[in-house]
């Protein structure tokens, strides 16, 4: 079988091998699927060696250049949720053959731009954070030929220098008004300021799951988030996403990094984000804990919402981020939570919908998330003139969201 530019593909044999005949005819490339980690061996038979790869996901295209050709080899794709628009094919990374590049193993894919021609699937990226946190499966700032194993404790974790880039994507007119719909903004052709952060979300999960991150992502704790929205998007603008990851340095509580999102129109930014995490470290450093006194009297209350569960599952739908703390009572409990809590960023755009109407066309909206929302719950809303606002307890007053609007 041969795709329309002439290249060959291949079929899943009874072994879970996948054979893959040259075009000349007269070679084969075998793919077996070595394990559920997306670690694959090809046996190259036109050089006596074997190339052994961790692909980022699971729906990536993996070249290999053999001596005589290029033969793309694409590895079987689960269907996930496809809310996204605008892209069929898959990424491709190019991966030198020992037996060409004078036996050197296989380099890992890190550092630089990596254009993507398709967007992530998270719930096979998630479904891989999962497999990262069982025994024997931890992942360290260096992988290794035999997978990621913990750094020596003198060595300082470092984030991937990566970037990824995704072009022309377009929005999905149905997807953004369930969105809307959720965070409780009108219907409208024009983007909400958070959704891009959602249309961009895969790509952070994609970066989070590498095996370069340093972190496990599920634990991750999503604390503050600062959104510039430079003009207003309208939805039949395809958008240029690009996300990375910066500034890991120390917290009170552990550590603590940036993803950076920016959206682009004709090359114009027109959106950029900020997401800031936390790696919680198991002893908390001196002066961690604050005394009640430390609180401040929350604001006047100008509205108050009643939270349903169902906010945890309808936000993952239009979302992507299926991290089960959202959702199930036993993720959340193994995790550490009682119960299942809401999505930061819709606590977020909760807000910003509540302002509706009052919004400028150019802005820049930064939050702090305090305490989590539990599911369910009720919140109490306030505002105030200077575009300062807050998410709090209703009856202990306990600060759930801080923001401020300039």
């Amino acid at each position: 079988m041969s795709n329309s530019d002439g290249s060959a593909t291949g079929r899943r044999a009874e072994d879970d091998t996948v054979r893959i005949p040259n075009s000349n005819g007269d070679e084969t490339i075998e793919l077996t699927q070595a394990s559920a980690d997306d670690t694959v061996r090809l046996t190259l038979p036109t050089a006596d060696d074997t190339v052994r790869l961790t692909l980022p996901t699971a729906d990536d295209t993996v070249r290999i250049p053999s001596p005589d050709e290029t033969v793309p080899l694409t590895l079987p794709v689960e269907d996930d949720i496809p809310w996204w628009a605008g892209s069929t094919d898959d990424a491709t990374v190019e991966v030198d053959n020992p037996a060409v590049a004078g036996g050197a193993s296989s380099p890992a894919v890190t550092g630089g731009v990596v254009e993507l021609s398709r967007m992530p699937a998270t719930g096979a990226l998630y479904r891989r954070a999962i497999v990262a946190l069982l025994p024997g499966r931890r992942r360290s700032s260096r992988p290794t030929p035999s997978g990621p194993t913990l750094p020596p404790p003198e060595v300082a974790p470092t984030l991937p220098a990566t970037e990824l880039r995704l072009r022309g994507l377009t929005v999905d007119r149905g997807h953004l008004a369930a969105y809307d719909r959720v965070c409780g903004f009108r219907l409208s052709d024009t983007l909400p300021a958070t959704y891009p952060h959602v249309l961009a979300f895969p790509l952070a999960m994609r970066l989070m799951t590498s095996a370069e991150f340093p972190f496990p992502l599920l634990g991750l704790v999503h604390i503050a988030n600062r959104i510039t929205l430079h003009r207003p998007i309208d939805a039949s603008e395809p958008l240029d996403l690009s996300v990375r990851t910066a500034e890991l340095r120390p917290h009170r509580r552990g550590q603590q990094f940036e993803v950076l999102t920016t959206a682009s129109v004709g090359g114009e930014p027109v959106w950029s984000g900020v997401a800031t995490y936390l790696r919680r470290e198991p002893k908390p450093t001196e002066g961690d804990r604050h005394e009640p006194g430390d609180r401040p009297e929350p604001p006047a209350t100008t509205g108050r919402w009643r939270v349903s569960p169902r906010v945890g599952t309808a936000y993952t739908r239009v979302s992507g981020d299926r991290n089960p703390i959202h959702t199930s009572r036993l993720g959340a409990r193994l995790l550490g939570y009682p119960r299942p809590i809401a999505h930061g960023m819709w606590s977020k755009a909760r807000c910003l919908a509540a302002l509706e109407g009052r919004l400028p066309e150019a802005y820049t909206v930064e939050v702090a998330f305090k305490l989590p929302v539990p599911l369910p719950g009720t919140l109490a809303f306030s505002a105030t003139p200077a575009w300062d606002f807050a998410l709090h307890d209703v009856d202990s007053g306990r600060p759930h969201l801080t923001g401020t609007l300039r």
